[in-house]
């Protein structure tokens, strides 16, 4: 009705001023009228839709994400009710003089005109952005088309004031989030939006104008009010900013959802190379790398806890987890029902990203969060990840699991999530578990710069909570401490008075303080939820809640995401405040430490471990190709004499002794022959091989083990004894050589012709140093079983065993037979040990017939040995009547030519096993040791066993500290320029 009023009294006013004007040559159409003034005179023009503004309240509004109260709205007072003087001859005669009338039309015309050329010639300028319209958020389409110039003017400039209202206003809040929104999305809302609201501002003042203008011609206005009860009256104007809120919050979510997208569309061509720059690390990631290399330094946390990070704590099955994957945006920690699933710290990454992936510090498997099956293998070896930090007996360890998760839309933060705290030590759990994982908590959260992120369930009475009073404990002011209510929707269906969550939210119920109180709802209790239902659970829960409605919680209190942006917030204020001061720290240690080098190794190079890894790795590569430089000559010599070593016993002992007892040559050569081939067959090839395989490890061994003179460095000793070892161990000789060894050394043993006296010679003395070695084996073996001869037991006071007296006794009498036959055969007759046993009885010694065969053993193997080597010097002017077969001679060396055919054999398998050495067996010795110590150098525990003392852990402290103070630097520079 008063806008009626208003209308009327301003059509009279227009009619008078067309009326009375002077100037004008006609009445003025109401058509040529300024849009502004046929919207506020004539708003009962049938070409003119007017739309009702919205109820505005005189009290102050609070918005849910901007945390500012909203713009009120003042209304100039206007009369109405006024009837003009029409014969008022004095504001006739001023009307003509100022022609007001034509100031007042024509700033209304011309500031509409001119708006609306401005509007013109902006939007000219846009490019054509058809094509490109998804990206652009929809609201700048909604502005555009409820900007009319024509009919619709008036009214949307209450839509002006509600749109400042969506932007917000200066003012102080409680928290504001560092990361919301990136530069292009500043510079969006500042250059489209913000243009628009420059247009709006220049309507609104020409249309004050106008109504300043016509207050001047009324004088009263009749104003009817709804009779309603104060009751009614308030729960409306609740009800209204409720609604207000909600509109508002859409919005925002929408804008920012469409900018998510286009940011995320920017950074996968970043990542395409589309734009061909080097994209820098961002700060989260650099913050992120600091800290885990003071985690590498320092095992105790107790340098690393100087750093801010935002600790989660909270009681057993409080929400911890759920609010922690709310804030990262995907479901990636273990779940179970009423069990601890926390057994260990989490630290959790959270960076700005093109794709929503996850990805562990020492792995560059990258996992999927938008996959289902990415994200059960991601639980999946979390769990594996806790399980294996747990040490047998215990339930939870202090080992911390670094994981980054990057995705578009993440707020920059570090978080470490931690086992809940647990009242009661239940079956299946350490004794301890209790004290362990309040030593735990205690030790994250008394890092002066640690934010805590309390979390409380809501569901359960207050009073059962423990972690609270440990909060209170790690900071009794509050200072650095965000209380979370948990599971809220339950609480409310629960709590008997609601006034309670008032209380705990506005921080009355506990003793404990916080810088800011949170209420959130994680979900419905199901596992199988996805992040966005969750979200729009809680975004209907609150919208539909008494408590918001009640105002007993306010708007910016409520919601997983304003605690996402408070938390950033506060995170990256503490950091800002305390890093240059651990910078300055690692400074003065690095001076430190510097200087205590100088002081103890003044003329070495600063190695760490794995410069140190790298030099040995030279030097035994190194000693590995010089394996190659040994001579021909060399590795033959060392091959036959240890080939000849390892088969001298079975030569003699069933070959050549059993031959040697034949009667006459033809059995020797035939008995020869068939012991050959067989030894060949089965034994030879294998033992050659076997022999090969030793030398070369030990020609290995001794590169890698001589002293190198002053150059050698004994750091390295351990090293390259583990590199050897296993190295050998990895070596396999190739299966094929013994094939083809069979063959050249079953040729090499059927020749048996000897061309000239040189060989012989050669052969005859190699038997000698056989039979000399055999020989000089058997007496030690017949000292040892008869004792010290007399000459020992005066000059050195030795004296013979029974055992020995018994032995002697039964040599002696072997003995005389020997001499009074001494071409004996090589066994004893059974009447012969009878001869020996009573020619012994009769002198008072009791023997056995086992004891003197083994004494016959001993005894009949000298003699054989002695006739061998005379034989032996008698074949040396025998070379003659072998050329001639032995035809006419009494003499025959049938022995010798079995001794040149085994040392034949034995040069030609040296000089095969050398070829395979230095062609074949070098090479892949060298190839395993590469890959020995290129899987030693990705072993960080095997390097620190075998790289160990003073020198190395003082280097290696150097370098972390430096590393660290270099990132610090870098990480406060790029701090700096965010600023």
């Amino acid at each position: 009705m008063w806008r009626l009023r208003r209308a009327a009294v301003a059509c009279e006013v227009c009619q008078s001023l067309v009326k009375h004007s002077s100037g004008m040559k006609g009445s003025l159409p109401l058509q040529k009228l300024h849009l502004v003034s046929r919207s506020i005179y004539h708003s009962h023009h049938p070409t003119l839709k007017l739309q009702r503004p919205q109820l505005r309240t005189s009290f102050q509004q609070f918005s849910s994400l901007t945390n500012l109260p909203l713009r009120k709205l003042k209304f100039s007072p206007i009369k109405y009710g006024y009837q003009p003087r029409r014969n008022f001859w004095p504001a006739r005669l001023a009307t003509r003089l100022l022609k007001l009338r034509y100031l007042i039309l024509g700033s209304a015309v011309g500031g509409g005109y001119t708006a609306k050329k401005t509007f013109d010639q902006w939007k000219d300028m846009i490019p054509d952005l058809s094509e490109y319209k998804w990206i652009v958020p929809d609201i700048v389409w909604e502005i555009d088309e409820y900007i009319d110039f024509g009919h619709k003017l008036v009214s949307e400039v209450i839509g002006a004031s509600d749109l400042l209202l969506l932007l917000g206003s200066p003012g102080e809040t409680a928290f504001r989030a560092t990361d919301h929104g990136s530069e292009s999305d500043k510079h969006f809302r500042k250059g489209l939006l913000g243009e628009l609201i420059l247009l709006q501002q220049q309507i609104q003042e020409h249309e004050e104008e106008a109504r300043r203008a016509a207050g001047q011609y009324s004088t009263s206005y009749a104003q009817q009010k709804r009779k309603v009860s104060d009751k009614e009256k308030i729960d409306q104007l609740q009800e209204e900013l409720l609604h207000t809120q909600l509109k508002y919050q859409r919005i925002l979510e929408r804008l920012e959802k469409e900018n998510k997208e286009l940011r995320k569309l920017v950074l996968q061509k970043d990542d395409k190379g589309i734009h061909h720059r080097k994209l820098k690390k961002s700060l989260i990631d650099m913050y992120s790398e600091v800290l885990d290399v003071l985690s590498d330094y320092d095992a105790s946390y107790n340098t690393q806890d100087h750093l801010p990070r935002v600790v989660v704590v909270g009681d057993q099955s409080a929400g911890k987890t759920s609010v922690l994957e709310m804030i990262a945006q995907a479901r990636i920690f273990p779940r179970g029902s009423g069990e601890m699933m926390t057994r260990s710290p989490v630290k959790v990454t959270l960076s700005e990203g093109p794709h929503h992936v996850a990805l562990f510090k020492d792995s560059s498997r990258e996992f999927d969060l938008t996959k289902e099956e990415d994200l059960a293998a991601l639980r999946h070896e979390i769990e594996l990840r806790m399980r294996k930090n747990v040490k047998e007996g215990c339930t939870v360890s202090p080992e911390t699991i670094s994981l980054n998760v990057k995705g578009p839309g993440l707020q920059r933060m570090v978080l470490v999530d931690l086992p809940g705290v647990i009242n009661t030590v239940t079956s299946g759990m350490a004794p301890d578990t209790k004290e362990t994982i309040f030593s735990i908590s205690k030790a994250y959260m008394q890092n002066p710069n640690a934010i805590i992120l309390c979390i409380q369930d809501g569901s359960v009475d207050a009073e059962r909570s423990i972690v609270t009073d440990l909060v209170s404990q790690m900071d009794p002011h509050g200072r650095r401490t965000i209380f979370v209510l948990t599971k809220v929707d339950l609480a409310e269906k629960n709590v008997a008075s609601p006034s309670r969550i008032q209380q705990i939210i506005e921080g009355k119920l506990f003793p404990m303080k916080a810088l800011g109180y949170f209420a959130v709802v994680t979900g419905k209790g199901n596992s199988s939820e996805s992040i966005e239902a969750i979200r729009e659970y809680e975004e209907e829960f609150f919208q539909n809640s008494k408590l918001l409605k009640t105002s007993m919680l306010k708007a910016h209190q409520v919601t997983t995401r304003n605690l996402s942006l408070a938390v950033s917030d506060c995170f990256w204020k503490m950091v800002r405040e305390s890093v240059e001061q651990q910078a300055d720290s690692f400074k003065a240690t690095r001076f430190n430490l510097e200087t205590e080098w100088k002081n103890n190794y003044p003329r070495l190079r600063e190695l760490d471990r794995n410069e140190l890894f790298e030099k040995a790795k030279n030097e035994i590569l190194d000693e590995v190709i010089s394996l190659s430089q040994v001579t021909p000559k060399h590795w033959e010599e060392i091959l036959q004499q240890s080939l000849w070593e390892r088969v001298s016993t079975h030569v003699i002992e069933n070959i050549y002794l059993p031959a040697a007892q034949t009667m006459n040559s033809g059995t020797f050569n035939t008995t020869v022959d068939i012991k050959l081939k067989q030894w060949t067959d089965k034994q030879l090839p294998n033992k050659a091989v076997e022999v090969a395989w030793e030398t070369l490890q030990e020609e290995f061994s001794r590169f890698m083990t001589e002293p190198k003179g002053k150059e050698h460095d004994d750091i390295f000793d351990k090293l390259k004894e583990a590199v050897k070892e296993e190295s050998i161990k990895r070596h396999k000789w190739n299966d094929f050589a013994e094939d083809s060894l069979r063959v050249i050394q079953h040729n090499a043993l059927e020749d048996r012709s000897i061309s000239d006296k040189q060989q012989w010679d050669a052969a005859i003395y190699f038997m000698e140093e056989a039979l000399q070695a055999r020989l000089k084996d058997t007496e030690n073996a017949i000292e040892n079983m008869v004792g010290p001869d007399w000459k020992k037991r005066w000059l050195y006071w030795k004296n013979r065993t029974q055992e020995q007296c018994v032995h002697n006794e039964t040599k002696n009498e072997l003995e005389k037979m020997l001499k009074c036959n001494e071409e004996h055969p090589a066994y004893l007759a059974s009447d012969e040990i009878t001869t020996v046993r009573k020619n012994l009885e009769s002198r008072g010694v009791e023997v056995d017939p086992s004891l003197i065969k083994d004494t016959w053993h001993q005894v009949y193997r000298r003699h054989f040995l002695k006739t061998a080597l005379n034989h032996c010097n008698l074949c040396r002017r025998g070379f003659y009547y072998y050329q001639r077969h032995f035809v006419d001679s009494e003499l025959e060396c049938n022995d010798v030519v079995l001794f040149w055919r085994i040392q034949r054999m034995l040069a030609i398998t040296a000089n095969t096993l050398r070829q395979q050495l230095t062609n074949t067996e070098v090479r892949r010795l060298e190839k395993n040791v590469k890959e020995v110590l290129e899987d030693f150098a990705e072993d960080s525990e095997k390097k620190v066993k075998l790289l160990t003392g003073k020198r190395v852990q003082l280097a290696e402290d150097l370098k972390k500290v430096r590393e660290i103070q270099e990132k610090l630097d870098a990480f406060i520079e790029a701090l700096h320029q965010e600023k």
